[in-house]
């Protein structure tokens, strides 16, 4: 294998050294993952309108998300039990993180606790969380994170049920016996404690509540101070629901296309959750995010930020967190030169203007001339 030139490169090099059920259990979407291929396929509908002559020689892509200052606008979305892929697992994107001046999200199904991640250094992060039928696994899961210094919470609203992931199915997909999920150890579970390490997996995602609602979003404000961002957002109607009830930000999310075959690409979802926000609260995105062209448009369609997830996993497999490190270099170094070529010096200068959409050359769109 030659030189990685793109983040694209480490999907092959992961699916040649994991074991299948690993690397499907990763790579695969819900259904017929129509959405897993859409949610790519529909940045490269988007095309640009690039602005020429422009003093390019210092450009900034440093932002802040939640008032915390980061380098740029590429933060680490949650990807589940990491040390399947490689032995450091979340230890390792935690340092890549770190190393880059970025935000890493912690997901609750971690092989890695809070406090072993917060131990790798002063880093920003936030943690995913599901709610469980038992509100005091729930509490415990925010107290945990709390103390280890996480800085916001990430609430996963898309998935009262498990989407139907056949490549699991098909692999009888279980967590490796040598792993655990950390964050649920020394807790007090309950019926939990009876499943075995394997069977832990199984029973955590069994215990998802069905009857999730935006009172449960009110109720998680009540018992931390840490703010909230509501992810799985994909529609103008519930973004305007985050809004009243006092989100701090939204993740345009379908879950890597692992939830509900046949929604639209996120981009795609993008700019009518934008707007339904008007500016009260920062709209994020994940999904399908592969180069830096991908980061622009989602900025010049109103995102403060992306967030990517199988970039990491794979880069992971391939190479540890020196993989994590570099797949975060790369989307820099391609987001830089977007900028450059495009005429921005700085997100602020990224604007509409500056990609044209499918809805665009119909001529939905009223003309920007």
């Amino acid at each position: 294998m030659g030189e990685i030139t793109n983040v694209t490169e480490y999907q092959a090099i992961a699916k040649q050294k994991l074991p299948k059920m690993i690397y499907d259990y990763y790579a695969s979407g819900a259904e017929d993952e129509w959405t897993l291929q859409e949610n790519r396929e529909a940045f490269a509908r988007i095309l640009f309108r690039p602005r020429i002559l422009i003093d390019v020689s210092k450009i900034d892509m440093a932002t802040t998300v939640l008032g915390f200052k980061i380098s740029m606008p590429i933060m680490i979305a949650p990807s589940a039990m990491q040390k399947m892929a490689h032995p450091d697992g979340e230890y390792a994107t935690a340092r890549a993180a770190l190393a880059a001046g970025t935000i890493m999200t912690l997901s609750s199904w971690a092989t890695s606790s809070v406090e072993e991640v917060a131990s790798t250094g002063p880093g920003i992060r936030f943690f995913q969380l599901y709610v469980y039928k038992d509100r005091r696994v729930v509490e415990q899961l925010v107290r945990r994170a709390e103390r280890a210094g996480f800085k916001a919470i990430a609430l996963t609203v898309d998935t009262p049920r498990l989407g139907r992931r056949e490549a699991d199915i098909k692999n009888r997909f279980v967590l490796p016996p040598f792993l655990t999920l950390k964050n649920f150890e020394g807790l007090e579970l309950g019926k939990m404690d009876q499943a075995s390490d394997s069977g832990l997996a199984s029973y955590v995602a069994g215990q998802i509540d069905r009857t999730l609602s935006w009172k449960d979003v009110k109720w998680l404000q009540t018992i931390t101070t840490l703010p909230i961002l509501v992810k799985g957002v994909i529609t103008a109607e519930d973004t305007r629901l985050a809004v009243e009830n006092g989100a701090a930000g939204i993740i345009v999310s379908n879950h890597g296309a692992r939830q509900l075959d046949y929604v639209p690409a996120t981009i795609s979802a993008l700019e009518e959750v934008v707007k339904a926000a008007r500016g009260q609260l920062p709209v994020f995105l994940d999904g399908g995010v592969r180069r830096g062209t991908d980061v622009f448009k989602a900025l010049a369609l109103g995102a403060a930020g992306v967030f990517i997830g199988r970039p990491v996993v794979f880069s992971l497999a391939a190479a540890g967190e020196a993989g994590v490190r570099n797949v975060l270099q790369m989307l820099r170094d391609e987001f830089e030169l977007t900028m450059a070529l495009s005429g921005c010096t700085s997100l602020a200068d990224i604007t509409r203007n500056h990609v044209i959409t499918e809805a665009d050359k119909l001529g939905v769109m009223p003309s920007r001339l």
